[in-house]
């Protein structure tokens, strides 16, 4: 396997696509492909943190566990430390999976109920055969609990013993013990309180520091995204739209989609004025997604082309991508022409 140095990837996806059959109707006899990840490509370096947010059903859970193969992409590249990821298989496939791992959203039905903590850690350990001897395992992870916070006394008791924080310090042990380089955090803390999602999420900055790891943090929300991600990349309808650095994208968001989701962050002030944009209608079927550009139906900046013809995902400056026809210097001029346009 070769090695990465500083300037190349430790991930790179390239078109992936993942598609599902769906179910086919009286006037439709063939069946229609949902469309649930459509050509999403993107890089991640080592030790960063690439956010991805979007409203639920855009995608992102589907996209994370592709890259993963925990779910078979349809077709696409994933190169990882320069080896094609989505062409391994037998030996070379459980190996290069050692060193990625994920977090799932459900603290609780993540674990299963018939193993006890020690034995759900040590799983992974075992697969990976890599100790000789059950000694060895349970002093490794007695170690790993210290790490992610937990008591060792609790090393024999079952899940149900346990809260929600608890438990997902729990799959948190057993996503890091093998030591990985790169894990996939679906949505991590959104089934927790408030008071424990910070906990959670200091957690992984501190083992992100630690162990030099590199995160795919998926969340619908922009306060935890903004806290803790390095880039952002924005997803609808199975597209990305937009993807830059975390300051770049919150001060001067481009695409008209991630306009509209800073918009709805409150402010602490009630004072402030902020212009909400309000999306008007609900997210299109990945069934049957609109033609051109998939979020024109319910973009504020719709115009003709919007409809015919797709936009690429193009730099827009220092790195900052946006699919859109309007971006940038664009984005502007079209503004002003609909301002002229009131006028009139």
């Amino acid at each position: 396997m070769s090695e990465v140095n500083e300037k190349t990837p430790l991930l790179e996806v390239r078109n992936l696509r993942k598609l599902f059959p769906g179910k086919s109707s009286f006037f439709q006899k063939d069946k229609a492909w949902i469309k649930a990840v459509d050509g999403v490509s993107f890089t991640l370096n080592a030790k960063e943190t690439l956010g991805v947010v979007g409203e639920s059903g855009c995608g992102k859970s589907t996209m994370g566990r592709s890259v993963l193969r925990l779910i078979e992409p349809t077709s696409g590249d994933i190169i990882y430390r320069g080896t094609d990821f989505s062409k391994a298989s037998g030996a070379e496939l459980r190996k290069l999976r050692s060193e990625m791992q994920i977090i799932f959203q459900d603290p609780y039905a993540s674990l299963n109920p018939r193993m006890t903590v020690g034995e759900v850690i040590a799983e992974p350990l075992k697969i990976q055969k890599r100790y000789k001897t059950e000694a060895e395992i349970r002093a490794h992870v007695l170690k790993v609990m210290e790490v992610v916070g937990l008591n060792t006394k609790y090393y024999n008791r079952y899940p149900h013993e346990f809260s929600g924080g608890q438990r997902q310090r729990i799959g948190i042990a057993r996503a890091i013990v093998l030591n990985p380089s790169l894990v996939v955090c679906d949505e991590p803390v959104s089934a927790l309180d408030v008071s424990i999602q910070s906990q959670v999420l200091n957690l992984l900055r501190e083992l992100q520091e630690s162990m030099g790891m590199a995160y795919i943090f998926i969340s619908h929300n922009l306060s935890v995204i903004k806290h803790i991600s390095d880039r952002v990349m924005v997803m609808y309808l199975g597209h990305v739209v937009e993807l830059a650095d975390k300051k770049e994208l919150f001060d001067n968001p481009s695409h008209p989609y991630t306009q509209a989701l800073l918009s709805a962050i409150p402010v602490p002030d009630r004072h402030a004025k902020r212009k909400k944009i309000l999306l008007q209608g609900d997210l299109p079927s990945p069934a049957n997604p609109p033609s051109g550009c998939v979020f024109h139906t319910r973009c504020f900046k719709a115009q003709d082309i919007c409809a015919e013809q797709k936009p690429e995902l193009r730099d827009i400056g220092n790195g900052h991508l946006c699919a859109c026809h309007f971006c940038g210097g664009a984005c502007a001029q079209a503004e002003k022409s609909e301002e002229n346009k009131e006028i009139l």
